[in-house]
C-alpha cells in the first residue's frame, strides 16, 4: 500500500511558502508506517521542534491502473476521506537549503493521521467539497475541493504515468492556506462537509 501525497495543488498554500506553481502535479511518498489511524494520539519526535499540521482531502484506490485516461480516472476511487500531512518543517528546511530530498520531513512515523473514508457518493459535487481544521477549537485551515490546482481526475492520471496504482492506495490531495506548528496538548480535529472525521491530541 502507498501514501501518496500531492504538493502545491493550492495557490494560497504555494503563496504562504513562497513555493513555484508547478507545471503539473507535484507528488512524493510517505511510507505506511506513518499511518496513524483511529484517532490515537501523535506523539511528539524528538528529531523536530517544528512539526506542522496539513489538512488535506484523501482519497482511496479501488482498482488497479497504469497510464489511465483522464476520462477513466472518476472508476478508480470510490471513497474520500480527510487527513493531515504532518510535516518536520525544520528538517524539510536544511533539506531544501541543501538541496537534498526531504523524506524525514515528511515520511516520520504517524505523519499521516486518516479518517475514516466516506462513499464518494455522499457528496453532490467532487468540485465543491468543504474541509477544515480545528486546532484547539479555532479554525486554522479551510478549503475546498474546488480550488484544486489538479483535480481528483488529473491527480490519478498524472500520478498513474509513473507507478501503477494498486487497489487501497491512499492519495492525499494537496493542503490549502493556514499550515502552522502543533505543539503537546493540543488537539487537532478535521471536518469534511461539516462532519469532524478526526479528532485526537498531540503528546
Amino acid at each position: 500500500m502507498k501514501i501518496i501525497c500531492i504538493g502545491r495543488n493550492y495557490v494560497d498554500h504555494i503563496k504562504e511558502l513562497n513555493s513555484a506553481m508547478p507545471a503539473s502535479p507535484v507528488f512524493f511518498l510517505k511510507p505506511d508506517t506513518a499511518l496513524l489511524l483511529r484517532n490515537r494520539p501523535f506523539y511528539y519526535p524528538s528529531f523536530s521542534k517544528e512539526i506542522h499540521h496539513e489538512v488535506e482531502l484523501v482519497i482511496k484506490v479501488s482498482k488497479v491502473g497504469k497510464n489511465i485516461q483522464k476520462a477513466f480516472a472518476h472508476t478508480y476511487f470510490e471513497e474520500i476521506g480527510v487527513g493531515l500531512d504532518l510535516t518536520a518543517r525544520d528538517l524539510q528546511e536544511i533539506a531544501k537549503q541543501k538541496g537534498l530530498p526531504w523524506t524525514i520531513s515528511k515520511g516520520f512515523d504517524q505523519s499521516a493521521p486518516i479518517s475514516r473514508f466516506l462513499p464518494k457518493s455522499n457528496f453532490d459535487d467532487l468540485a465543491n467539497i468543504n474541509f477544515h481544521l480545528d486546532l484547539n477549537g479555532k479554525t486554522v485551515q479551510k478549503g475546498n475541493s474546488g480550488l484544486m490546482l489538479y483535480p481528483f481526475d488529473d491527480i490519478i492520471m498524472h500520478v498513474s504515468k509513473y507507478m501503477t496504482l494498486r487497489t487501497g492506495d491512499i492519495i492525499f490531495t494537496g493542503t490549502p492556506a493556514g499550515v502552522g506548528p502543533i505543539h503537546i496538548g493540543d488537539k487537532l480535529e478535521a471536518f469534511v462537509e461539516g462532519e469532524k472525521l478526526i479528532s485526537f491530541q498531540i503528546k
